[in-house]
């Protein structure tokens, strides 16, 4: 963990609407929130979903995610608590644990299954779903995981704690970077009292989701377990927010794909034919 000074903004992004999120359950029965719904994914391409869960009942998480497939996206699950197993058909396997991230790529077609690997205590993150180019939705899968102490953590002077997942911010890179989609992932911890800023690229759509306590960003209060989709304001170069007391959020952000979105569950492509290819084809085990 280093320490690192805040961009000084021109102008930051200001909160375009609020956002509750919905509560669903997924998978084998698990409950969660659903911040990003098929709605907003033209507004936040080339963000698809964003899955918030959190529990500290077991029967609100254990029976987890049993196998089900996935084409044409990315995942990437963030753990805040907890433990998740995880495998694929092919051959992958991981455990997922406090802090720890996997990014996978679905592309051409994967099965997998994320399963809780306790019995007791807190269950709490979050799924967020980025869409691949058009180009690149029939490639291998792919994924991989990464430890809670290898994602890059920075402390501003004013002891806000920022983890890197994805991107970069304040001149701190992140564990993952992505080309066309050039996606930012931030969990920032802001004490009481202070503020924050990054950088954002005047591209991209942007949001971000609070989890803990709540942030002021310009006039308008985002309270915990609330969707801030940030305006697209020509000018402005990033975003700044003040805590009114303890906070924690993620912030998110991702340049548009501009290409259609043809959604089917678990299937994301850009037509109809290729919906019905991708149920074939899972239909008759093509999948990896």
């Amino acid at each position: 963990m280093n320490t690192a000074n805040q961009t000084t903004l021109h102008q930051s992004r200001d909160i375009e609407r609020i956002v509750d999120g919905v509560a669903t359950s997924d998978g084998a029965g698990v409950k969660l929130t659903r911040a990003l719904t098929g709605k907003l994914q033209r507004r936040l391409d080339p963000f698809l979903m964003l899955d918030a869960f959190g529990s500290d009942n077991p029967d609100d998480y254990i029976a987890g995610f049993p196998d089900h497939p996935h084409r044409g996206f990315e995942t990437v699950t963030y753990m805040l608590a907890g433990r998740m197993r995880h495998r694929d058909s092919a051959g992958h396997e991981g455990l997922l644990e406090n802090g720890g991230v996997q990014w996978m790529i679905a592309g051409r077609g994967v099965i997998h299954s994320e399963i809780p690997e306790q019995e007791h205590g807190v269950m709490e993150g979050f799924q967020l779903w980025l869409n691949l180019p058009a180009r690149s939705k029939m490639r291998e899968p792919w994924y991989q995981d990464f430890s809670s102490a290898s994602i890059p953590e920075y402390v501003t002077p004013e002891n806000v704690t920022v983890r890197v997942i994805a991107g970069s911010s304040n001149g701190v890179p992140g564990a993952v970077t992505r080309e066309i989609t050039e996606p930012l992932y931030l969990d920032v911890h802001v004490p009481a009292g202070a503020s924050f800023s990054t950088a954002l690229p005047a591209t991209h759509n942007a949001f971000i989701y609070v989890y803990r306590g709540k942030v002021k960003i310009g006039d308008t209060l985002v309270e915990s377990r609330r969707m801030g989709i940030l305006n697209n304001t020509p000018g402005a170069d990033g975003v700044t927010f003040n805590a009114t007391e303890d906070a924690r959020l993620i912030v998110v952000a991702g340049k548009p794909l501009n290409e259609p979105i043809v959604q089917y569950g678990p299937f994301v492509m850009n037509t109809q034919e290729e919906i019905h290819q991708a149920l074939g084809d899972f239909k008759n085990g093509r999948f990896a």
